[in-house]
């Protein structure tokens, strides 16, 4: 059967089959292919877009401002100083006169509810640049970076993330995989384990037994072994920075290292990470607190530039990811 995802908004995985997330793949990997040999053929020329930032960024905004001048739309950037959104005007309002001047709306912020009423009452395409609860094109990302890299089907993969299972990036990676059939691994200390959104685990949990997947939430080392990929993220996310000393407390053990990769018992082991990364301490944040004692680092130095890594092809496809999904949904 065909797929058509033509008016369509990209608000999480839950959202899609897995043929449809197999097409968006599928897509990318043509778009990527067409761009590298000179092929352009602006496939959403005269559209326009606005970009809807309450939360900042280097990936998504150049991802998307990249992609769709690529292929022939007109964006416009709205930060959370540039717009009335919620301000003195409500969201419904504002997504309403949006609607009417732009052809696809992106948003990143804090809250799910927000990307969702924005698609309610739009009218257009919504897509989630990043919300507290889901990263849906990020993970689109990293699936088409393991399929360049493995020769393994999807379903045949594990993928293992070690750090704070409750976060955004764990529990889009949580639907994804059981979307698509894989074998994902949240490992994390108990004590946040238990914190997790229970809702998000029973739906993932669920949809992988559907799909043949599998999804574990554990904080034992052993459950490294046989891993295709070692996902990073770093351990307080923007706004928890007051949490930072003791997230380092309850996940130092869960640092990736070049033991972690040894520990996987596989040589080819890929390293991912959504970026920004705390791996050395060339940044001034990580600098702050290492004068301050604490080591924020979530990944070595070692191995954020080891073979292992394919971190900067991983965040090239964001835009190739995030190309297919506004070619998918406003596509002529």
């Amino acid at each position: 059967m065909a797929v058509n995802l033509k008016g369509r908004s990209f608000l999480s995985l839950a959202d899609f089959t897995p043929e449809e997330l197999r097409y968006l793949l599928d897509l990318g990997h043509d778009l990527k292919a067409k761009r590298r040999a000179g092929v352009c053929a602006p496939t959403i020329q005269g559209k326009h877009i606005v970009l809807l930032f309450e939360k900042t960024s280097t990936r998504t905004r150049c991802s998307f401002e990249v992609a769709a001048t690529q292929e022939g739309a007109h964006v416009t950037y709205l930060d959370a100083g540039s717009s009335q959104m919620g301000k003195k005007e409500s969201l419904e309002d504002s997504a309403k006169v949006l609607g009417r001047f732009f052809d696809g709306i992106e948003y990143r912020g804090y809250e799910q509810s927000v990307v969702e009423d924005l698609a309610k009452w739009s009218g257009v395409p919504v897509w989630n640049g990043l919300t507290d609860a889901d990263h849906p094109t990020q993970i689109l990302a990293d699936l088409m970076t393991i399929e360049e890299h493995c020769k393994k089907p999807l379903n045949k993969i594990k993928v293992v993330f070690p750090g704070d299972v409750r976060n955004n990036m764990c529990y889009a990676w949580m639907m994804g995989a059981a979307k698509l059939g894989m074998h994902f691994v949240a490992m994390g200390p108990e004590e946040l384990a238990k914190q997790m959104d229970q809702e998000v685990v029973q739906s993932t949990f669920a949809e992988a037994r559907k799909n043949g997947g599998l999804i574990e939430i554990t904080d034992h080392a052993e459950d490294l072994k046989g891993a295709d990929v070692i996902y990073g993220d770093v351990w307080a996310s923007m706004g928890e920075e007051a949490q930072i000393p003791e997230r380092v407390g309850l996940l130092s053990p869960f640092r990736v290292t070049m033991d972690t990769l040894k520990a996987t018992e596989n040589p080819d082991v890929l390293y991912l990470h959504c970026l920004p990364s705390f791996h050395d301490f060339e940044t001034k944040m990580a600098k702050e607190w290492q004068a301050k004692g604490v080591d924020i680092r979530e990944v070595t130095d070692e191995v954020f530039r080891s073979r292992h890594s394919v971190v900067f092809d991983e965040a090239e496809n964001r835009m190739h990811s995030i190309k297919a999904v506004m070619v998918a949904t406003i596509g002529a």
